[in-house]
């Protein structure tokens, strides 16, 4: 399904119709990015804010746009991109992530064909877990465990710098996995140690 979205939005892109390029990704995408951004800010309602922040952006950027990932890891850059924008505002700052469960109704609906062990109590503690992380310990998570992009996406998303090259990229993909296995088996160790489940489990 993906896959035919990207090449519909590229194959517009090509033909110089970029009303249509956005209006179909930003349709197709709209709830996982918006997802996305729930997990990392206060509320919902700033979520709502930066996506529509995140919308501008890719209305104004969308011509210099040059293929060097798919548009989906595309939006999410500039999804990131308005959030740390938003973080950095002085009267933003103190304000606390909350987990993706809190997440609308239809945006929770999306998610729920995830893995069962993400549902009920188990899911409930791990968003605990998550709410516990910094921003972009929780976009790592969300794009590489929930959204399943490549490490080089992952990299793209995460990336400082928009303009990095292909080598960049793959170095800081090599980073990410290194950030991400120490992640993982950080929060193994505090499961473990909270008793959520045994050395077997």
């Amino acid at each position: 399904m993906s896959e035919n979205v990207e090449a519909a939005i590229r194959e517009a892109h090509r033909s110089g119709d970029l009303e249509s390029v956005v209006r179909v990704g930003l349709s197709h995408y709209r709830a996982e990015v918006y997802s996305f951004l729930c997990a990392r800010l206060a509320s919902e309602a700033d979520a709502h804010d930066v996506f529509s922040q995140t919308s501008e952006d890719v209305w104004r950027g969308i011509a210099a746009f040059r293929w060097q990932c798919s548009f989906r890891t595309w939006l999410y850059t500039v999804a990131r991109h308005a959030a740390i924008r938003f973080e950095r505002t002085p009267a933003n700052r103190a304000l606390r992530r909350q987990p993706l469960s809190g997440a609308p109704e239809a945006i929770e609906r999306e998610r729920s064909r995830t893995r069962p062990y993400l549902r009920t109590d188990v899911k409930d503690r791990l968003s605990a877990l998550r709410a516990s992380l910094t921003p972009d310990e929780q976009s790592l998570l969300v794009l590489r465990v929930d959204r399943g992009l490549s490490w080089e996406e992952v990299s793209r998303v995460l990336h400082d710098d928009s303009e990095a090259d292909d080598a960049s990229i793959r170095r800081h993909a090599v980073n990410l996995r290194q950030r991400f296995r120490q992640l993982t088996e950080r929060l193994r160790k505090q499961a473990r140690d909270e008793g959520w489940f045994d050395e077997e489990a």
